[in-house]
């Protein structure tokens, strides 16, 4: 019991709370880009090839790590490197996000397009920070918490850039409702300013071009790669969740299919499910805090695993509201718990000396990857029955936890990978 408690303790640490803070301000404003700007374009009756074509907009969270180097190595002249870089962009991107909302999309959607690009490439320039931030403030122990802290913030950012958002639409100007957005992002640089600045490596007072590459490019891959089964790490940095991105892209045209209304669907996965998933996060952190991340990843992987087969009784029971919110609930609590775990980890392995960097390849890396191997899930869910459908999807779980295992084996002291500065 002792040792639960000491788990539950790191979440009232004041660093956990300014990271909750921090992910509020990271979630934010990704829906503006995304869903949000979509229903902006449609009330104002922008053509759906048109409204389709600003997709594009969102690159750049795809490309990050393309200038994560520079957040790494530039260092501006006041606060210290992260939280000077976090106040310029959060002051450049409220002032972005006010300018978008002064755009007219129905009269010339290219100024419109053109700020959401800016919005998206500060987000994303945020995001990059944010994340070096926690890994670099907090300590081995207190990473599962931290990654726990980062989500639950961001998706009450999302809500309010989502339903938020939209619901305020109904009652005040377009103009208005990003001003108050812009305005939220002031939440974000009062938690910088009164946070602590973590240490930084010392840079040396003069370098060639050639040698800054060197040293800030090719030196965190080169860092990595020279790490015992760094292949294996990235292996399953692309597998850990491969079973729930399959099941999970085919989620929605399988609650159509067996008949379920709209408004069932947004009331079970949207609310409910929401809820369910930030239980499951924190209730991650807290596995991490009690057992290491490595056991935490393990027990995670499992139970994702088992949350996918929940959506077999479901298949076979057809319309049932009780089975979907027992799937869809079970779901995005283990979804939760092991995303948890897997920030906690995806932390570990980065060198404080680039922490940007490399936390950008990778969660870059994991992203694409997992976009990529999804794509499929259509073709496998056309195939077959949908309870054979989830229960090969809970079995693409396996290689992932294979190579866990192998890693376990690999590092028996819980150090999986981990930057020598967390050894």
């Amino acid at each position: 019991m002792n040792r639960w408690r000491r788990a539950l303790a790191v979440y009232a640490d004041p660093k956990i709370f300014l990271i909750t803070v921090m992910g509020f301000s990271s979630g934010l404003p990704l829906l503006l880009t995304l869903s949000t700007l979509s229903y902006w374009l449609a009330k104002l009756g922008v053509s759906k090839t048109s409204i389709g074509l600003f997709a594009a907009v969102g690159v750049p969270y795809s490309f990050k790590f393309l200038w994560a180097p520079l957040l790494d190595q530039i260092r501006p002249p006041f606060l210290g490197r992260r939280r000077g870089w976090a106040i310029v962009i959060q002051v450049a991107l409220a002032l972005a996000i006010l300018a978008m909302g002064f755009t007219d999309p129905a009269v010339n959607p290219w100024w419109t397009a053109l700020a959401a690009v800016v919005v998206a490439f500060l987000s994303a320039s945020q995001d990059i920070v944010i994340d070096a931030y926690r890994i670099e403030i907090l300590s081995e122990e207190e990473q599962g918490a931290g990654s726990a802290a980062t989500q639950v913030g961001y998706r009450f950012g999302l809500l309010a850039a989502g339903a938020g958002a939209l619901a305020l639409a109904d009652f005040v100007a377009w103009p208005v409702v990003f001003a108050i957005l812009a305005g939220l992002m002031s939440i974000g640089v009062v938690a910088f300013v009164v946070a602590p600045e973590p240490p930084a490596p010392p840079l040396p007072e003069r370098e060639s071009f050639t040698a800054w590459f060197m040293r800030g490019v090719v030196g965190p891959l080169a860092e990595f790669f020279l790490r015992r089964g760094a292949i294996v790490i990235l292996l399953f940095v692309l597998l850990y969740k491969f079973g729930d991105a399959i099941s999970g892209t085919m989620a929605t045209p399988f609650y159509v299919e067996l008949g379920f209304t709209g408004v069932e669907i947004a009331a079970v996965t949207k609310v409910f499910g929401i809820v369910a998933s930030l239980a499951g996060t924190l209730a991650g952190g807290l596995l991490v805090a009690r057992f290491g991340i490595m056991r935490a990843l393990f027990i995670g992987g499992v139970l994702q695993a088992a949350g996918i087969l929940l959506f077999v009784p479901l298949a076979l029971s057809g319309h049932d509201t009780a089975w979907l919110a027992i799937a869809v609930g079970g779901d995005n609590f283990v979804g939760g718990l092991g995303s948890a775990a897997f920030v906690a980890y995806l932390s570990a392995l980065c060198n404080i000396a680039f922490t940007a960097t490399q936390y950008a390849l990778l969660s870059s890396f994991m992203a694409v990857g997992r976009t990529l191997l999804s794509s499929g899930s259509g073709w496998l869910a056309q195939q077959m029955s949908w309870p054979a459908f989830f229960t090969i999807s809970a079995a693409l779980a396996i290689p992932g936890l294979l190579l866990l295992f192998w890693l376990m084996r690999l590092y028996p002291t819980e150090r999986a990978g981990y930057a020598q500065q967390r050894a």
